[in-house]
């Protein structure tokens, strides 16, 4: 049977999903593709990269694209993406998230799953959403996160996203599982802030994984370690390419 990813597609162009370990960058995924490409097919340069960038905490698909294909990552930018993951409540972080401790805590024993039910249609359709001061967004050439870690704040202003479904899979206290389809640029981390405002309370986003992107699906996904197995297995093309 022929190799669906001979050496030469990597080279001439190839789209990968890939399915993001926790606690990797998207860079780091990326930079591993092409550290693998370049040493085992013995090659000097190939251009690799991602279409949209999953924070450390979040596992799940990533879209990853190499040689001509990383031109098509503009419009993969664009596509719908659908995630589920778990909001915490009774606490409140910088991050928005786990990735940093606990700024502010509430009771929250109080709040029925009818007052989470009504706080959750508030989401749903157009909004202009206030990304977190702890995310890649570039403000005076620096992305946001680093101004956040020195104790910098700055001005955000918020961006229009759309919900076109936002489930509530499940509830047990303090946790808050839940499925969501989105537009690009959406934070999911400041959906969980922000449901947290809406119940008067505090929350903050303690799991997440990314099944969809438009068409592409978790399902189809490879393991990064397979992926970087399946690399290490070809032959190598020598420093001069195909």
């Amino acid at each position: 049977m022929e190799d669906p990813y001979p050496a030469r597609k990597f080279i001439e162009g190839t789209c990968l999903l890939v399915d993001k370990p926790k606690s990797w960058t998207s860079f780091d995924v990326v930079n591993k593709i092409r550290s693998a490409l370049k040493y085992n097919l013995e090659i000097k340069k190939i251009k690799v990269g991602h279409s949209g960038t999953l924070d450390p905490m979040a596992t799940g698909l990533l879209v990853v694209c190499t040689g001509r294909h990383t031109k098509k990552l503009t419009n993969y930018q664009g596509l719908t993406k659908e995630y589920s993951g778990t909001i915490t409540l009774g606490a409140t972080t910088p991050s928005y998230d786990a990735e940093t401790a606990p700024d502010a805590t509430f009771p929250y024993a109080h709040i029925s799953k009818e007052d989470i039910e009504n706080a959750r249609r508030k989401f749903l359709g157009d909004m202009e959403q206030l990304p977190p001061m702890y995310s890649a967004i570039k403000v005076d050439g620096q992305p946001l996160y680093k101004k956040a870690r020195k104790g910098i704040m700055v001005e955000v202003k918020p961006r229009p996203v759309t919900i076109f479904e936002f489930e509530i899979t499940k509830i047990e206290l303090p946790d808050i599982e839940f499925k969501i389809k989105c537009s690009k640029g959406t934070y999911i981390r400041s959906i969980a802030h922000d449901l947290g405002k809406a119940l008067n309370n505090g929350a903050h986003l303690t799991a997440l994984r990314r099944s969809k992107i438009g068409d592409f699906k978790i399902e189809d996904a490879w393991d990064l370690e397979k992926l970087v197995g399946h690399i290490e297995s070809l032959k190598p093309v020598g420093l001069n390419g195909l």
